[in-house]
């Protein structure tokens, strides 16, 4: 019975994964963590050079990318057991926006609290790399610059990251380590992905690394990955993560335009 049961259970590992990975991986760990450096790697390298290009296009593209995961990988019952369906209530998409801002509120002062608007300050760097727009905004234009920059990081990130990270690579890990354990995986991934957007610094022509801000980001990603993911299950839909973490890049945005850039 109990080697009956294993067998069923990897049965219904694979019928997760389309046929064609069947053959090369099961829904596990292992395939987790080659979903991980396969956008992972990229997204750094393509992030990092944006901060000094001040061109995200590339980046956005990885973004784009991983929209697909679960298409490229998962069958409609893989896709459904990650959470891809309509929530059980549409408020708690509201619900999910707000939390996602309010946390980046409680990061943003947390980082003015202990840097103000200094070099480690995270979101003055992310100012810095994404804005390129040198001088001070014009006030009758300042709505304007921030749509152009609040629009994208609300759909392709979102989109992209969650489906990804609190979707397929979660999923991986939930057979070994449960919903939460998976949770801990997961947000562990992207905390550390998020390295590139700021802890790895270019400024005046260097590259520098700053040991405790950076530390702090990556807990303050970590924590935030865990909000996405509460939000996921309050939902009961992978879109609640997504709301969350569109409501949290609203929010950096909305501090970056108007209470960081001149």
């Amino acid at each position: 019975m109990d080697n009956e049961m294993k067998s069923q259970t990897k049965n219904n590992t694979q019928e997760v994964l389309l046929r064609i990975w069947q053959h090369i991986f099961k829904f596990d760990w292992r395939f987790g963590v080659f979903l991980v450096l396969l956008f992972g790697i990229p997204r750094f390298i393509l992030v990092l050079d944006a901060n000094v290009s001040g061109n995200y296009g590339t980046a956005f593209i990885i973004f784009f990318l991983m929209w697909f995961a679960p298409l490229l990988f998962l069958t409609k019952k893989g896709r459904r057991e990650i959470g891809m369906w309509r929530p059980n209530r549409y408020i708690h998409l509201l619900g999910s926006f707000v939390t996602g801002a309010l946390s980046c509120a409680a990061i943003f002062g947390m980082f003015v609290l202990f840097y103000g608007k200094g070099e480690g300050n995270a979101f003055v760097y992310m100012a810095r790399a994404t804005a390129q727009i040198g001088g001070t905004i014009p006030e009758s234009e300042r709505l304007t610059y921030f749509l152009i920059a609040a629009i994208p990081s609300m759909i392709f990130s979102p989109i992209g990251e969650e489906f990804l990270f609190r979707g397929v690579v979660h999923g991986s890990f939930v057979g070994q380590f449960g919903e939460s354990g998976a949770s801990f995986f997961d947000s562990g991934a992207f905390a550390l992905t998020h390295l590139a957007h700021f802890g790895i610094v270019y400024s005046a022509g260097n590259w520098s690394f700053l040991p405790i801000p950076a530390l702090l980001w990556v807990l303050a990603m970590f924590f935030v990955s865990q909000v996405f993911f509460r939000c996921k299950l309050m939902c009961n839909s992978i879109f609640g993560a997504v709301l969350s973490h569109s409501g949290f890049n609203f929010a950096m945005m909305y501090f970056i335009f108007y209470h960081i850039l001149p």
